[in-house]
């Protein structure tokens, strides 16, 4: 796992050039503390910088920016590619020259493909997660490359007349003459989803390159400004309609089919040349990648997991009897709530423009545990997205089934009922249902689902209200653009897809790659520690695709087929409890510790001359929260994740 940036700026001494590209690429050294390098071109006017955090090949051997055989091309990548022994192979087996290596990284098994393959029949040959720029010396065209899901960042675009691009913004930002403003249609997207999804960021003129992606840019264009034309070189879309028509119907195949593809993605995840270690909370999806490790591992395998000292926010118990079972070397973090807090600072650092799904904070300590012990953790995330793990895959059909024959005024007057109870008053209910119906932090879940039945008038629309915060931006702005807002998270989905698997498949294309892969990625380099996904081996998801939804949600449990996968392993009492997310109580510290803090950032005079939020809304959300009757957490944190960043962006 690595990190780099770069620029195209003609014009500046080939001296000038390195140097500049060095200190872009400082500025992410925590992506890559082991080696450094920079490789310029002066008459082209092109400079890439790489910082490394070396997993495979240790030796200088790996370094980067790295030249091909003949010299045509030059590459900076960030990521594994997981089967690249098994493309050198082929790749020796289809030419009559012998291959000469010069070590055993996969960078240098990349750019052998590229010269022998060309770059698209590359990129459908590679399983693995990256990020790569790749410079063409014969053709001067530069293109940016990023893997199928999205695991790794890739960044570009323009600043002071320069095509630049940066595995994060904050290369980007040490550009000299650097003075792009926040983009209003960005800061609107943001207010709905709680993140800046893709291809937007929060600054004017740089962009995010989408998952399955390439962006091409020749040396001679003099654009500067605007999004270039991108290509896709492969479709989860495609996948999930390929699937649908050509389902594995025999449940003992599809179980032997996922386990094979599943033992296959950790076999090949678990191969690295520095310590390897994986994420455990107990739940499906970590407890199936954890013993599926163990069962192919020759010593215990490192297991971490994260505890609150707040009752309910606590896994570590859960997680302990999984180890035990599986006989892990299990490593437990205790962490207090003043410990938590004091990650708050740095979230904008880390993750560089507004971020606010408050597991960042978690996430982020769990995986500075891990890095006292290793280098690289799996984990089990994207399991809900491909399985049917997440709740609102049972409860938005079923809702919208009994309420879709309401007039909207009665709807309106529904949602407003449910709200008369207080959270605390559906945390009640809650307890006395059986384990197997209740429901997480059923309070939060009933008051934001009352709220969605007021403005929905379609399954489309109370799943897109469900997964927005905010769900009209422009209230909450003193001033938008929200032109893009139609179209993203919009994306254009097979025909004849059944709700529920549009659900997932949404989730899959926006809520994965721009929340969950952007939150683990930022929160483990900023330890300098390389996360793997093993279920986002694009193998694993096409068979996946292939279920029929019985396969994946039965009898009101998600994720059956991954439990009976896991219950071979593991005995089901030790897993069966109501779904978590990896929550902290946030809302509870903005009553508390965080109150101060939180009133210093939404002061209404600030807000008033910052000119971005509306402060009687702000303020009135606030004085809700505090009142205790409503819990606006998650819209707080999103106006708290943007305050801060804005004030640490001032002061740079």
């Amino acid at each position: 796992m690595c990190g780099f940036a770069g620029f195209i700026d003609p014009g500046r001494s080939a001296g000038e050039m390195k140097a500049l590209a060095s200190s872009m690429g400082d500025t992410i050294v925590h992506r890559g503390p082991d080696d450094a390098g920079a490789w310029v071109d002066e008459e082209s006017g092109i400079a890439l910088a790489h910082r490394r955090l070396s997993v495979v090949d240790l030796s200088a051997a790996g370094h980067q920016p790295m030249e091909s055989s003949s010299g045509r091309y030059v590459i900076a990548f960030n990521g594994e590619i997981y089967n690249h022994l098994q493309l050198r192979e082929q790749l020796e087996a289809s030419t009559s020259q012998p291959l000469s290596w010069r070590g055993h990284s996969d960078t240098e098994t990349l750019l052998a493909a590229f010269e022998q393959l060309g770059i698209k029949q590359t990129l459908e040959a590679c399983v693995g997660m990256f990020a790569i720029v790749l410079w063409d010396r014969m053709e001067r065209r530069l293109t940016l490359m990023r893997d199928r899901f999205g695991e790794k960042p890739l960044y570009y675009g323009w600043v002071n007349n320069a095509f630049v691009f940066a595995s994060e913004l904050k290369a980007l930002r040490c550009f000299p003459g650097f003075d792009n403003s926040v983009s209003r249609e960005s800061l609107a997207a943001y207010l709905r989803f709680s993140h800046v999804p893709a291809p937007l960021t929060i600054y004017e003129n740089l962009y995010k390159l989408e998952p399955a992606s390439l962006v091409s840019f020749n040396g001679a264009q003099r654009e500067t400004s605007g999004k270039p034309q991108t290509q896709s070189y492969w479709s989860l879309s495609d996948v999930a309609e390929n699937g649908i028509t050509n389902r594995i119907n025999d449940e003992d195949e599809a179980l032997h089919t996922i386990e094979t593809g599943l033992l296959e993605s950790v076999r090949l995840q678990s191969c690295a040349d520095v310590p390897l270690g994986a994420f455990l909370s107990g739940g499906v999806d970590s407890s199936l990648i954890v013993a599926l490790m163990q069962q192919q591992a020759s010593s215990p395998v490192k297991s971490f997991t994260i505890g609150f000292e707040e009752a309910g926010f606590d896994e570590t118990p859960h997680a302990r009897e999984v180890a035990t079972h599986l006989g892990t070397e299990h490593h437990e973090l205790f962490v207090t709530s003043a410990e938590a807090q004091q990650v708050i600072p740095q979230l904008p650092h880390i993750y560089d423009e507004p971020f606010a799904d408050s597991s960042q904070i978690p996430t982020h300590l769990v995986c500075r545990a891990a890095r006292q012990h290793v280098t690289v953790a799996l984990s089990g995330d994207a399991g809900d997205e491909l399985f049917g793990g997440y709740n609102r895959y049972h409860w938005a059909p079923l809702v919208w089934q009994r309420v879709a024959w309401m007039p909207h005024p009665l709807r309106r007057l529904l949602g407003s009922l449910i709200r008369l109870l207080p959270v605390a008053g559906w945390d009640g209910v809650n307890s006395l249902l059986r384990s197997r119906q209740a429901v997480a932090q059923l309070g939060d879940k009933a008051h934001k689902l009352a709220e969605r039945l007021q403005h929905t008038a379609s399954l489309d629309d109370l799943y897109f209200a469900l997964v927005s915060e905010w769900l009209n931006p422009d209230r909450i702005l003193q001033s938008s653009s929200s032109k893009t807002m139609a179209a993203v998270g919009n994306d254009k989905l097979p025909v004849g897809l059944p709700p529920v698997e549009a659900m997932m498949l949404q989730d899959s294309l926006n809520y994965l790659p721009n929340d969950i892969l952007c939150k683990v990625d930022r929160a483990a380099m900023s330890v300098s520690l390389e996360t793997r996904i093993p279920f986002l081996d694009h193998r694993v998801a096409e068979t996946a695709w292939r279920l029929p939804l019985s396969m994946k949600m039965r009898d009101n449990t998600g994720k059956w087929m991954l439990r009976q996968l896991l219950y071979r392993k593991v005995p089901q009492e030790l897993i069966e409890r109501p779904k978590t997310g990896f929550a902290i109580p946030v809302g509870q510290w903005l009553r508390g510790p965080l109150r101060e803090w939180g009133e210093m950032l939404l002061n209404e005079t600030r807000l008033e001359q910052e000119g971005f939020f509306n402060p009687q809304v702000v303020r009135e959300t606030w004085q809700q929260h505090q009142g205790g009757r409503y819990d606006w957490t998650a819209r707080l944190w999103s106006l708290l994740m943007f305050q801060a960043w804005l004030e640490r962006e001032g002061r740079q």
